[in-house]
């Protein structure tokens, strides 16, 4: 199938395929390799989220310029997570191609999404506080934890249709890019099926729900721990869940149904269940 595309990658129909496999490995994963690897996702995508903002704390760069180089910066917590092996919430939305085959249960589903999710979560807020403990925000004149708290408080403010809709659109572009990276056999194929997607995700102003993991309890910790001026408003942890909900609601709808749910159809629907 590779001859056709005029290229040594995984053909689309060969990627679903893998995607599925992949999935049933993920969904069966021990509980502790599980936390573990989740652990290790949530720190990755904050890491990304650590170089967009330094990136945003450049007062030079325009808008444009500053969104599109932020965005090529944040690839690199994905490309960790898939070039050095971990488990993320949001690619792992993917997991429902195993799930409409008949190869995943839904107990299997969902536990992994729980538990990856609340992983990710505690090796996102753990980078923050580390960061935070570093003095890191202080660089650039303590511009970068301006930056940090001015971003938390633009996340907080958001309508919560608004947060759901750019979740979707988020995550469609996030799944796009692991889907793409699964078509590449080397380190760069994966490389460069990452940073496009991912670059216009973040360029875009979309929401992903780890990343947000990270910069709002940053945000919190700045604000409350008085490196940071409050300057009228305040991150606070019911601002948090505002957010994070209907971006995780978004997130969930756009990997897994308008991506996972949607290749499973072109390219899976109708083909006999493998044993599980």
């Amino acid at each position: 199938m590779s001859e056709i595309y005029g290229s040594d990658a995984y053909a689309p129909r060969e990627v679903a395929r893998r995607v599925a496999e992949v999935g049933v490995a993920k969904a069966r994963l021990p509980f502790l390799s599980l936390v573990l690897l989740g652990l290790l996702a949530g720190a990755f995508i904050g890491l990304g989220a650590l170089g967009f903002v330094l990136v945003k704390s450049d007062p030079t760069l325009g808008f444009a310029a500053a969104q599109v180089l932020g965005g090529v910066v944040f690839s690199l917590g994905l490309l960790l997570v898939v070039v050095a092996g971990a488990e993320l919430f949001t690619g792992n939305n993917l997991i429902v191609m195993a799930w409409a085959d008949g190869q995943v249960s839904s107990t299997e589903l969902l536990r992994n999404w729980a538990v990856v999710g609340l992983a990710n979560l505690a090796g996102a807020a753990g980078l923050a506080l580390l960061v935070y403990a570093s003095g890191h925000p202080s660089l650039n004149g303590g511009a970068v934890g301006q930056t940090v708290v001015k971003i938390a408080l633009a996340k907080q403010a958001l309508p919560w249709d608004e947060a759901l809709l750019r979740g979707v659109l988020c995550n469609l572009l996030v799944c796009m890019a692991v889907w793409m990276a699964m078509a590449g056999r080397s380190v760069v194929d994966k490389a460069v099926a990452i940073v496009f997607p991912i670059g216009a995700f973040v360029a875009a102003g979309f929401e992903h729900s780890i990343a947000n993991m990270y910069l709002m309890p940053l945000a919190w910790l700045l604000q409350h721990g008085g490196a940071v001026p409050v300057d009228g408003a305040w991150v606070t942890v019911a601002g948090m869940l505002g957010n994070w909900l209907p971006v995780i609601a978004g997130n969930l709808l756009g990997g897994s149904v308008l991506v996972g749910l949607t290749y499973h159809v072109i390219y899976q629907r109708g083909r006999p269940a493998e044993p599980k």
